[in-house]
């Protein structure tokens, strides 16, 4: 009997010993979950229409640098499908599709807003503004990403926004003849983007924004009569060369351009801790490759437009840029009568102002142009 009952206790030992270590072994699994987010998550999976064609290089395709990646980074908890416009919903829907939970995401530009918020376009690309480099420094690191975000929640969206893309300078316009003083510009009919399109009205240019798929039947047409759009090769990829013959630089009124990817914000609110960490690190990621990748194209693409497809490149003289910056003011003074404008506007002339001084001597200068 005693020893029947010494293997018993033994057993019993054994078995509490056991599930002992199992315990462990559990807590522990569910210790290193609970630090990442893991024992919270719920499988999301962001369906993104996007405003612009991903076969557009560097303007379209920075939502794929995301979504090619997600899935992966986030250990399979997130996952996103793109539709490309027009297929879920329309561009100049996106917004609002997202905030009202129709969808759960988009990827759009802040200027295409301009109708429902005055200081929307101001983080998307500002004329005689930013470069890329001061436009990040600006959102990254000083007020830019918190007033943007209030700018949505003030305006009563339910979205968070995630700086998802950047681009390098665009053209500031194709014609169908050269343009020697800005008295040819009265009575141009001209698809033109953001707060740039106030300035052309100060001129008598009659802007229109055409989404871009929409751009090149319009000028075969004479619906339009010129039209900027993106960066060279972007543009070449839609044929404007075929048309007309006289592009313009530089982009002064878009010197760098951003991009966003919209989340609703009870989706973005489910999220785990890890998954937001993700999708923060892969958009933060895309602006870096986004904008090497457009930088890395468009010399070429200048080039190629003149000794194949006989474009004449133009640079403004000085004294027509002169007068787009002096009408960039009037615009500006104009916008301030609305008070987040202005908040705005205030806060990026501040930064602007400390930039400038190590700006005009931190860098070399720009190479001379050619002849």
């Amino acid at each position: 009997m005693k020893s029947i009952n010494r293997i018993f206790r033994l057993r019993t030992i054994g078995v509490v010993l056991l599930l002992g270590l199992f315990g462990l072994f559990a807590f522990a699994a569910c210790s290193d979950d609970s630090e990442d987010g893991a024992v919270e998550e719920t499988a999301v999976e962001l369906q993104v229409p996007v405003a612009f064609g991903t076969n557009l290089p560097s303007l379209g395709d920075g939502i794929l640098y995301i979504s090619e990646r997600i899935e992966q980074l986030s250990g399979g908890s997130l996952t996103m499908t793109v539709y490309e416009p027009g297929t879920l919903v329309a561009a100049n829907e996106i917004l609002d599709s997202v905030s009202t939970g129709k969808i759960n995401a988009g990827y759009a530009t802040a200027g295409y807003w301009v109708g429902k918020m005055p200081a929307a376009p101001l983080f998307s690309a500002v004329p005689f503004g930013p470069d890329a480099a001061e436009y990040l420094a600006w959102l990254y690191y000083d007020d830019g990403m918190d007033l943007y975000q209030q700018m949505y929640d003030d305006a009563g969206y339910n979205v968070h926004v995630l700086l998802a893309a950047i681009i390098p300078p665009e053209t500031s316009g194709w014609f169908a003849d050269e343009i020697k003083s800005t008295d040819e510009l009265d009575g141009l009919r001209m698809r033109f983007f953001g707060l740039g399109a106030e300035v052309m009205q100060k001129f008598g240019v009659q802007t229109s924004l055409l989404p871009g798929g929409e751009i090149f039947a319009a000028l075969e047409k004479g619906a339009i009569d010129a039209t900027e759009f993106s960066l060279p090769v972007v543009d070449q990829r839609l044929g404007f060369h075929k048309l007309v013959k006289h592009n313009y630089f530089p982009g002064w009124h878009q010197q760098a351009t951003t991009f966003e990817l919209l989340i609703n914000k009870d989706v973005w609110n489910g999220m785990s801790d890890r998954q937001k960490m993700s999708l923060e690190v892969i958009a933060k990621a895309s602006v870096a490759d986004s904008f090497a990748h457009g930088e890395a194209l468009e010399g070429a693409e200048i080039k190629k437009n003149v000794t194949e497809y006989g474009v004449t490149n133009h640079y403004w003289s000085d004294a027509i840029l002169a007068e787009y910056k002096a009408a960039w003011l009037e615009v500006v003074e104009e916008q301030k009568a609305d008070p987040f404008f202005k908040k705005v506007w205030d806060d990026f002339s501040a930064f602007d102002e400390e930039y400038k001084y190590w700006s005009s001597i931190g860098y070399l200068p720009r190479p001379e142009r050619p002849n």
